[in-house]
Parts: structure tokens; sequence; C-alpha cells
């Protein structure tokens, strides 16, 4: 059957999963949330330097900018822009995911599915992305990226933690360094 489905009131059902459409648009602006699959892991930080690695060779075989970017131990967040006349962030995504896979040891757990599938365990099967609308939404997504590791409880200020693009931003003039400095943010956006 595949894909979640939810009975509504009027007792038909329908499948999400199946019909899922992702907003593709050519040059477009996106944020990204990506799981791991095993979320009480840390692998993202623990192997930092794979998921670099991994994104690097990426944005130089098939580029991309990437603007905002945080790492948390089982979960990241970032804001892309594609190319003008592109849109493909799935196959740029899956490739991530598989080059970053492929420098592990292959001793995760794996469902049937995966197994007969042949696939690694390393990563949630699917992602998140947002379609940025305009320079409102893009602002509040780039909060939300930097804010995550204080949300998630890792630091108590947002300088704090050592895998995010804040330090860039800082560097650049577009934060303060004291910014969400233990005062709650309020944000309206993200996963």
């Amino acid at each position: 059957m595949g894909g979640a489905h939810r009975v509504f009131s009027h007792g038909w059902r329908r499948s999400f999963m199946t019909n899922y459409r992702r907003a593709t648009v050519p040059g477009g602006t996106y944020f990204f949330t990506v799981n791991l699959a095993d979320r009480k892991l840390t692998t993202l930080v623990d192997r930092i330097d794979l998921l670099k690695h991994a994104i690097r060779q990426e944005v130089v075989a098939h580029p991309f900018r990437v603007d905002a970017f945080v790492v948390l131990p089982e979960h990241l967040h970032t804001i892309w822009i594609l190319p003008a006349g592109e849109a493909d962030f799935s196959s740029r995504w899956r490739r991530i995911k598989a080059e970053f896979s492929s420098a592990l040891p292959g001793d995760e757990w794996r469902s049937a599915s995966r197994r007969a599938k042949g696939e690694r365990g390393v990563w949630q099967r699917r992602f998140w992305e947002h379609l940025i609308r305009d320079e409102r939404d893009y602002a509040r997504h780039v909060d939300y990226i930097h804010f995550n590791p204080v949300k998630h409880g890792h630091v108590t200020r947002a300088r704090d933690w050592p895998h995010s693009t804040f330090h860039e931003w800082v560097r650049n003039g577009q934060y303060p360094l004291d910014w969400a400095g233990g005062e709650d943010i309020d944000l309206d956006a993200g996963e």
C-alpha cells in the first residue's frame, strides 16, 4: 500500500506519502531539515568532518550556495540557494547522504525494508523542505537555524555552538556576538 494514511471525518482515506509533492522552483531558496534515522545518536557532530567533506564535494560537483547552516548531534538545518534554472535539491541530498554514510562503518540497525533494498540506516529516508517566500521568511529561517542549538538545550548562547554559520554571520556584521544570549527569541519558522 505504501505511505501514511489518515482517515478523515468523511470516512475517506488519503495517502500523504504517495501523493507527496515537493515545491521545486528553479533558482529557489530553500530551508531544509535533515535527520538521522536514530535520533538518539550524535553521529553528525561526532563525524562533522565527514559531513563537511560530503557537502563540499557536492557543492563542487553540482553547485549551490549554502547561506546558513547548523549541525546538531542528530539533525541539521540549512538554507540553500540553487543556481538559476535548477531545482534538483533531492539528488543533491541523496548524494550527500550517500557520501557521508559510505564513510561510516556499516553497523547501524536497519529495518527489513532497508536491508531488502540494500539501503543504509544512517539517515531518515526523507527530509523536510520549505521554499523561502520573501525576505521576512528568509530572516525568520536564518534566525531559527542559528537559535536551534539554544532551543534544543545544547548551549545557552548561540555563539557557544561551534557547528553553525552563526560565527560567520557575526564576522560579517549580520548579528551581534551576544544575539540569543540567554533571552527568549520568538521564532515563527522551522520544522
